[in-house]
């Protein structure tokens, strides 16, 4: 292992906090992850890491050399990946989170094609709609649908996904077809949807003209919290939901799910990228954002 590895090894194990996650991330022996660690300690004269049964965390000499190798890695992997070969392929792992739905019905289908742009690339995909440490979980980039709270990660907006209401034939043939907002709390139901990071379900939100964002508090039989279950019970006549349109597009077009209410619409929704903050991006994140960014562009409203 050179010099240039016990760097990478170093700023892994230092943002991980675990020599464990960090050996796991790299593909390494927890044997080789120490020893890199222990032969840069002598090689530099200082001890770079705090060790303790729980948690591994960088000295200040640490933190001072993490921020002076980390932009000097991803240059180099960069200058690497400009002579390798004309296609300029990019290469190694990459680490990205994306809400389930997005990456079932959008980026695992486009995957083939990407993969076969960038043969030497490995993508591994997490699909969670939870809120995550992506430095402590070892995550490059994460999508994320909806505002975003305060965060030291870097934001990449990339648009707004429109929303439609829906309900399935069933459904309407039992209660009626509800034709604006102010009908809800009269003989309706909604899939209750809780929010993942409170976990109170949220209320039906639609847009009046002038007046904005309005809310109500529509009763509902059933409380899910993930997309999946959400459009499940939508489709078996529990209640309405409110969907972005890219999710039951397909539903829509086969007649499973209907539209109702089309000017009592909820807000679109923001995405956005977002990845830890660093001086440089490593191209593997370049070119992932960058084709994400393509892939979601028809779902995206003007």
């Amino acid at each position: 292992m050179d010099r240039l590895d016990r760097y990478r090894v170093f700023i892994e194990v230092a943002e991980l906090g675990s020599f464990i996650k960090a050996a796991n991330k790299l593909e390494l022996p927890r044997a080789s992850v120490s020893a890199a660690i222990q032969r840069l300690e002598a090689q530099i004269g200082v001890r770079l890491l705090h060790r303790t049964t729980r948690q591994v965390r960088p000295t200040a000499d640490g933190e001072q050399f993490l921020e002076r190798v980390r932009p000097l890695v991803v240059e180099l992997e960069t200058v690497d990946q400009l002579f390798q070969g004309s296609q300029r392929q990019v290469v190694g792992r990459l680490s990205v989170d994306v809400p389930s739905r997005i990456a079932r019905r959008v980026v695992a289908p486009a995957l083939p094609g990407f993969l076969r742009r960038h043969p030497r690339m490995q993508l591994v995909l997490g699909s969670t709609d939870r809120a995550i440490d992506l430095v402590q979980e070892g995550v490059d980039c994460a999508v994320r649908i909806g505002l975003l709270h305060d965060s030291s990660l870097v934001v990449r907006p990339l648009g707004r996904i429109g929303l439609v209401n829906c309900a399935s034939p069933s459904y309407l043939r039992e209660h009626g077809e509800p034709l604006a907002a102010d009908d809800l709390p009269h003989g309706h139901w909604a899939v209750g949807y809780a929010s993942p990071r409170t976990g109170r379900s949220m209320p039906w939100e639609y847009l009046r003209g002038t007046d904005g964002v309005r809310t109500l508090d529509v009763p509902s039989r059933v409380v899910v919290n993930n997309a999946e279950s959400y459009i499940a019970c939508c489709l078996a006549g529990l209640g309405l939901i409110q969907i972005p349109r890219f999710d039951v597009q397909h539903l829509l077009d086969q007649g499973d799910l209907v539209e109702v209410m089309p000017d009592s619409r909820a807000a679109p929704m923001p995405v956005s990228l977002l990845y830890p903050h660093r001086r440089q991006r490593s191209r593997r994140l370049e070119v992932f954002q960058d084709w994400f960014e393509t892939l979601m562009r028809p779902h995206l409203e003007a």
